[in-house]
Formats: C-alpha cells, sequence, structure tokens
C-alpha cells in the first residue's frame, strides 16, 4: 500500500517541481512519515531526492549558469554547513507555539516559522506586478546562497529559498531550472553523507523495493517535466513559484511540514 501511495505522490510531485526548483522533498517527507520513523522517513526521502536530482543533471545540468554557480553555489554550500552544525546546538529548542486539529497536535517552531515569513516576501513580489521587472544582481547572489544554504542546513527547506533569489537572477527559464538543479545535487550530496552513518541502522536494507519505486517514479515525472518545459513561459514558472512559496509558507508557520 505505501509503495503505491509514495511512487504515486513522487510521480505528481516530481512534475510539478521540475519547474520550480524545490517542493519534492519538502512534500515527500510527510508522506514517508505516515509510513515510517522520522529518521527513516528523511533517509528514504534523501535517497529518491538526490537520484532524482542525477537524473536531471543529465537531462539539464549544461545549461547551468556556471558564474552563477560560483557565486550562489559556493556561499550555499559552506552555509549549510554552519547551519547543520547550529542545528546539533539548538536541537532543545521549544516550539514557539502549538496547537490542536482534526485529532492531533501541531508544533511550530521558530526557524520553520522564520523560514514561512521570509517565503511569503519573496512570494508577493513575485505576485505584485510592480516588482515583475525586479532583478537581483548577480552580486547579490551570495547573499541568497549564505540564506538558502544556512536555512537549509538548519532545516532541511532550502530549495524554497534557492528559487526565490535564482528566479530574479536574470536567468532563461532553462538556466534556471539547471542552475536549481546543480546547487541542490551538490547539497543533497552533503545531507546523504550525514544520513548514511544511519541508514543501517535506520533499516534502509528492508525497503529497497519502495525507494527503487519512489525514485523511479520522480524520475518519470522529471522527464515529464522536462518535455513540458518548451511549453511553459518564464513568466509561468514565476506565478508558478510564487504560489508554491505561499503554499509551502503556510505549511511550514501552520506547523504541517
Amino acid at each position: 500500500m505505501e509503495i503505491s501511495i509514495i511512487s504515486v505522490t513522487a510521480f505528481i510531485v516530481a512534475i510539478l517541481t521540475f519547474f520550480s526548483g524545490f517542493g519534492l522533498g519538502t512534500i515527500l517527507t510527510p508522506v514517508f512519515m505516515i509510513f515510517f520513523p522520522v529518521d527513516l522517513a528523511i533517509g528514504l526521502t534523501g535517497i529518491v531526492h538526490f537520484f532524482n536530482n542525477i537524473f536531471k543533471l543529465f537531462l539539464v545540468g549544461r545549461k547551468a549558469d556556471k558564474e552563477v554557480l560560483l557565486r550562489f553555489g559556493i556561499p550555499a554550500v559552506i552555509a549549510a554547513i554552519v547551519g547543520s552544525w547550529l542545528l546539533l546546538k539548538i536541537t532543545d529548542l521549544k516550539p514557539l507555539f502549538s496547537y490542536e486539529a482534526f485529532g492531533k497536535t501541531f508544533e511550530v517552531y521558530p526557524v520553520k516559522f522564520i523560514i514561512s515569513i521570509l517565503l511569503i516576501i519573496f512570494a508577493s513580489i513575485d505576485l505584485i506586478p510592480y516588482f515583475n521587472k525586479l532583478q537581483f544582481g548577480k552580486d547579490k547572489l551570495p547573499i541568497g546562497g549564505v540564506l538558502s544554504g544556512f536555512f537549509g542546513g538548519l532545516s532541511g527547506n532550502q530549495g524554497a529559498l534557492r528559487s526565490a533569489f535564482l528566479i530574479k537572477a536574470g536567468l532563461s527559464k532553462e538556466a534556471f531550472i539547471a542552475t536549481a538543479v546543480v546547487v541542490s545535487t551538490f547539497v543533497d550530496f552533503t545531507r546523504l553523507s550525514v544520513y548514511a552513518t544511519r541508514f543501517t541502522k535506520a533499516g534502509l536494507s528492508d525497503n529497497l523495493t519502495l525507494v527503487v519505486c519512489a525514485t523511479l517514479s520522480a524520475i518519470a515525472g522529471a522527464y515529464i517535466g522536462n518535455k513540458l518545459l518548451k511549453k511553459v513561459t518564464l513568466r509561468f514558472l514565476q506565478v508558478t513559484i510564487a504560489i508554491m512559496l505561499i503554499i509551502i509558507s503556510f505549511a511550514l508557520g501552520a506547523g504541517l511540514i
């Protein structure tokens, strides 16, 4: 049962998130958590996300903007290390608040609440016509890389901030998607290096069939997304990302993910 649900989710989300550059891990992790413990859910999601990115790397990686990769990617990786280190130091941080809904208790943590506010701001910029022509100069990219990488290391949510900056960097739609994929792949590699020590204990070997099915489903979704790329416009990407940013931000702020 879980194989079918997770695989279908991975397929559909992979299509949608191919354009936005974020969302697969954010959406897939809670689905894995329905069936598995948190540590195993994070590990399994990380593997699916990583191999999906590797596939997308072969599809579009060559179109990545090298200057943006250097200015954005390097600071992102360095900041991710700092964020990950800080996470280990604040594991006892208490929720800002909690509430009950649908028979469950939801807790909202400070880091995710801060990210949700940032995402709403970025999303609003994309949806307000006055800001349509606004672009971040490439000298601002290191700032975006630091924010994206730091919060990625601190909470695991870095794709949304990455896309929010890159979509305003003056890139073509192909270069935007390719650059996001390359940066994401490096971040995933770093994450999996950390997760690797926990996979055996978590029972990864007992769930290889699920991982393979979910990964192939995500790859199939990415393949279809690439085929649809020629039919979408940069403005479509901007609006899609803005809408997804708002949805993700409210889910983070409400403690749903």
